[in-house]
């Protein structure tokens, strides 16, 4: 469910000369009881709405005078979100003969032609005070406060995200809180100024168009408006038509060879999503996202996330939060995923958010070999992206969840084709690719799958430094110190471990490997460092140089581009816990 809430304004939409039909009721009640909530957002004061409409009971929150007023009626509470209106604002307008005149816990409102008196009057007192009008009314309120300031005030209350709101109305004031709603619909007798603004424009008038939405949404959900409205672009296919991953379709899955660039285009969809003001999770492993812009991060190498401290950024502060894991070693890592997913699924059900999330290394985190992906995983997990080089090591109960596959490098038909095997589906013909072009695959519609360019990220991704320096890399991308006659096996998962194990073997083993050219071998395939891996070669092959002198020049290359980089950062991170501790009385 991606549309979780309906904001319906009053007058002229679900209600008819100040009647709200029995069969519109019946269409509100009947779309509540799918699970969603239900906002009113009007401009009349509470004592007209009580009077007009004794069921109000049937919404959620109520917003009234125009956003001045956020009302629960479970609780009865009434919480005044703008302040009340002038005493000698409202004597002007009286003394004028404004009429009718009717003064609410914040609002002032009469009827046109009065707007130049209103207006006059508050340029001779110096307000700041602002005029909407709705059709032949005028209202007057203090300035930035609106139906959309009063709609944020009232899904704030609820945790639900506004991009998970359908809104609908008639008239100009409502535009403001259709704008602000992820989804916006306009009544058949809505002005034409409302209409031009709209997703949608209903075929029913006024309680009927609402029905006829209610009934939409509750069929198609989130189809209701085109991707462009809340999907995220991925790239353009060789016609130049824009492709986007849509959220209530299912997860995707990003996959290639390593290297190819996965995390660049994952970096690139989280800015698309920051751009739409979308909230999203990363689950990373070892610290590709660390410095990932639009978001804060829970964990470090050194300390592992808290689960509280990430729901709580995802609750409370509305953040972008990546989940670094490196700190943990990699049979640890599962666990917290297992211990953390439910949760965040069951925040997303409730409010929303975070509207997408990403799982990179997700071979190690929804594993083929574990047993309980099926209690972790729903069957469907709308808006997920899985990331990872090895599509077949992951669980099927997950790879079953993904609707859209984007296969990357030399190697993306292999890719689709692994993934097709794994879940016991037939494999599509694949087309030609070219270089940095990506197979894009939507498995729910009749296109095969398709070559797309795709968007590349604003920013200067990380170059992984902090996972190659202090990361856990995988056994097959480690290097082992074994010696001539293999009588070691030092296995070197980062590059600290390299400069520590490296400086303390014996004479033959780095000559060994030198010789062999194992160092530039493994910079340059699994560290992915091009300018480092050349340093090496280099170093390897200098005849002059002893045993002793290229050890030193070696260490010295990787420490200078990543080793005392990451020290530097450790010892900051030092400095400042112990600087955070009060001091001892």
């Amino acid at each position: 469910m991606y549309f979780l809430a309906l904001a319906t304004d009053y007058d002229g939409t679900i209600a008819a000369d100040s009647v709200v039909s029995n069969e519109t009721v019946a269409a509100l009640q009947a779309f509540k009881e799918t699970g969603r909530r239900l906002l009113l957002v009007t401009g009349r004061s509470m004592e007209s709405l009580r009077a007009a409409f004794p069921n109000l009971k049937l919404f959620d929150r109520v917003v009234a005078e125009n956003g001045a007023i956020v009302f629960d009626p479970a609780t009865e509470k009434e919480t005044l979100i703008a302040p009340e209106p002038p005493v000698a604002f409202v004597e002007a307008l009286r003394r004028r003969g404004v009429a009718p005149l009717a003064v609410g816990r914040s609002i002032v409102a009469t009827w046109r032609p009065h707007e130049k008196e209103v207006l006059e009057v508050i340029q001779q007192l110096g307000l700041e005070l602002h005029i909407i009008f709705n059709k032949k009314a005028v209202m007057v309120l203090p300035s930035g406060v609106n139906k959309a300031t009063g709609l944020c005030a009232a899904l704030k209350e609820l945790e639900i995200s506004q991009l998970n709101v359908v809104g609908v109305g008639d008239a100009e004031n409502d535009h403001a809180f259709l704008k602000a709603c992820g989804c916006r619909a306009a009544v058949a007798n809505a002005v034409p100024s409302l209409k031009a603004l709209v997703d949608i424009v209903l075929d029913g008038t006024q309680g009927f168009g609402v029905a006829e939405l209610a009934q939409m949404i509750e069929q198609a959900d989130s189809a209701i408006v085109p991707p462009q409205r809340h999907g995220v672009l991925v790239g353009c296919d060789a016609s130049g038509s824009e492709v986007y991953l849509e959220p209530h379709l299912g997860g995707a899955l990003i996959t290639g060879s390593s290297g190819i660039g996965k995390s660049t285009l994952a970096t690139a969809l989280t800015e698309r999503m920051a751009d739409n003001k979308m909230q999203f999770c990363v689950f990373d492993p070892e610290g590709d996202y660390r410095s990932l812009e639009h978001s804060v991060t829970s964990g470090d190498a050194t300390t592992p996330p808290l689960v509280d401290e990430v729901l709580e950024l995802l609750r409370k502060l509305h953040a972008n939060v990546v989940v670094n894991t490196q700190a943990l070693n990699l049979a640890e890592r599962p666990g917290l995923f297992a211990k953390l997913l439910p949760q965040i699924i069951s925040l997303r059900a409730r409010t929303g958010r975070p509207h997408w999330l990403l799982i990179d290394e997700a071979h190690h985190l929804v594993a083929a070999a574990r047993r309980d992906v099926g209690e972790i995983l729903p069957e469907v997990i709308p808006a997920t992206i899985f990331v990872t080089v090895h599509p077949d090591a992951m669980a099927p109960e997950a790879l079953r969840t993904v609707e859209y596959v984007l296969a990357m490098g030399p190697t993306a038909g292999e890719s689709i084709a692994t993934f097709c095997q794994t879940i016991d589906v037939a494999s599509p013909d694949l087309p030609a690719l070219e270089a940095n072009q990506v197979l894009f695959w939507a498995r729910s519609s009749n296109r095969p799958p398709y070559a797309v360019d795709v968007v590349k990220p604003k920013q200067v991704r990380d170059r992984h430094k902090r996972k190659y320096a202090e990361g856990q890399l995988d056994p097959d991308q480690s290097f082992y110190f074994r010696g001539p006659q293999g009588k070691l096996n030092l296995r070197v998962q980062n590059l600290n471990l390299f400069v520590q194990v490296g400086d303390g073997v014996d004479v033959d083993t780095w000559q060994f490997h030198r010789e062999k050219h194992d160092y530039s071998r493994w910079f340059r395939d699994m560290i992915k460092d091009a300018d480092l891996a050349t340093e090496a070669q280099t170093i390897e092959s200098d005849a002059a140089l002893d045993a002793a002198a290229s050890r030193k020049k070696m260490m010295e290359s990787v420490n200078r581009r990543y080793t005392a980089s990451s020290e530097g950062a450790r010892n900051w991170r030092g400095e400042r816990a112990r600087s955070a501790k009060p001091a001892r009385q």
